[in-house]
């Protein structure tokens, strides 16, 4: 079995669309089953569903041969990993946010306090800028944190902004372009090196068809 690891959450449907493109398909509906190991009817290829942030380390550690996830959890999770293609789906911003009219370098503190879940990212952002900084990590609701002084800024994934501008925050810059990844482990790469470059070859077709349409 050919193992590919998905992610739960708002790439997951974007992502069984591309495979079935590709003649990956599953009996049972993958992304409302309580399961999370789906063999595909082709009898070759086999799907795991994981937290998003897991893909990574499925995939490095060889637990999965590929997976599909977002650029940032990539990023975030510094794996080493095969890249071999982008596709054209979970489009987003990483970016620093801040309430309306302030700076990135400023704050009543010597240090900024960041909050985000995506602690190296944001580390490294601001380090490379010279600007102090303290990560608070949070794994959701990171808006809620300037409101209550908990953080001066935050790092976070910015779709429409719609959940920024409601409390009353904006971007300060722009970290990264975020969008899915194919991502390969790098031994299957060599050993499975013929599953693997039919599999990419297919979702690469199904990607074409699908961006013509």
């Amino acid at each position: 079995m050919f193992v590919i690891a998905l992610a739960k959450g708002r790439m997951m449907e974007q992502s069984l669309d591309l495979l079935a493109s590709a003649d990956i398909r599953f009996s049972e509906n993958v992304a409302t089953s309580r399961k999370l190991i789906f063999d595909a009817q082709d009898g070759e290829h086999r799907v795991v569903v994981v937290k998003p942030a897991d893909v990574p380390t499925y995939v490095e550690y060889g637990a999965a041969d590929a997976g599909i996830a977002g650029l940032d959890v990539i990023l975030e999770s510094r794996a080493d990993l095969v890249q071999p293609l982008t596709l054209d789906f979970g489009r987003c911003k990483l970016a620093v946010a801040a309430p309306r009219g302030v700076a990135l370098s400023a704050s009543e503190n010597p240090t900024v306090r960041v909050a985000t879940k995506y602690p190296h990212i944001a580390m490294e952002y601001f380090n490379a800028r010279g600007i102090p900084v303290e990560i608070i990590y949070l794994s959701g609701s990171i808006e809620l944190a300037p409101l209550l002084g908990l953080a001066d800024r935050i790092v976070d994934l910015v779709e429409s902004g719609r959940t920024l501008r409601d409390n009353g925050l904006e971007i300060v810059e722009v970290i990264v372009e975020s969008s899915a990844r194919l991502v390969v482990n790098r031994a299957s790469y060599q050993t499975k090196r013929g599953e693997v470059l039919k599999f990419i070859d297919a979702l690469n077709k199904a990607k074409s068809c699908a961006s013509s349409i």
